[in-house]
């Protein structure tokens, strides 16, 4: 994953959807969120938290709301992302598509901000793990990364929720979830093998070290 300074040198590395982007960038910006680059993207945010991710599909530029489940619907546009519960976004196609939603895309970033700042969360299933609200923002913004994780087994999603929530710091786990990601799309669990080289496959016992 390339790495950015910030969004300004993400928007000039971008070569479809940038005046679509710059648009919900103004947006956000003009609600007064702080604004980083997290998992190679925009994100947006409110006295840390994370509200709003920018990012793109196929057919568009997205603005995904990460706790989108609690927000009100807008005009049947919300899509949710795979089988993440919490977050939602919308797809735009043009500035213009934009510029006709603006005050409800105003609306929502505000309402989003009320849920942070209350504490609001969307309650697991009973069945569901517990995932750290770090896992789920990355799941929520990537949709590659979200796919590979749920084909994951049980067990292997849990043992990553458990290895990313020992982090005390939020800054560690979001550490934590990037350098697992190379070892997450290749549908490895944290303790499998990816050298090829382990004597107790699938898991890895380090014997690949000792081998030329």
């Amino acid at each position: 994953m390339k790495r950015y300074e910030d969004v300004d040198a993400w928007l000039a590395d971008q070569t479809q959807w940038r005046s679509e982007f710059e648009a919900l960038r103004a947006i956000a910006l003009g609600e007064g969120l702080g604004e980083a680059v997290k998992w190679g993207q925009p994100c947006y945010t409110d006295q840390g938290k994370n509200i709003a991710i920018v990012s793109w599909r196929k057919n568009g530029a997205l603005i995904s709301f990460l706790k989108g489940a609690l927000l009100d619907e807008h005009e049947g546009r919300f899509v949710q992302a795979g089988q993440d519960r919490s977050s939602r976004y919308i797809t735009f196609g043009s500035v213009q598509e934009i510029a006709d939603h603006e005050a409800a895309l105003r609306r929502l970033l505000r309402q989003a901000v009320e849920v942070e700042r209350a504490g609001l969360s969307v309650e697991p299933l009973p069945d569901d793990i517990d995932y750290i609200e770090e896992l789920q923002e990355r799941m929520g913004a990537d949709a590659e990364f979200r796919e590979a994780f749920e084909a994951l087994t049980t067990g292997r999603r849990r043992h990553y929720n458990m290895h990313f929530g020992k982090a005390k710091k939020a800054a560690t786990r979001e550490s934590r979830i990037t350098e697992c990601t190379p070892r997450i799309l290749m549908g490895k669990g944290l303790r499998d093998c990816i050298c090829g080289r382990s004597k107790r496959l699938p898991s890895c016992d380090g014997s690949h070290r000792e081998l030329e």
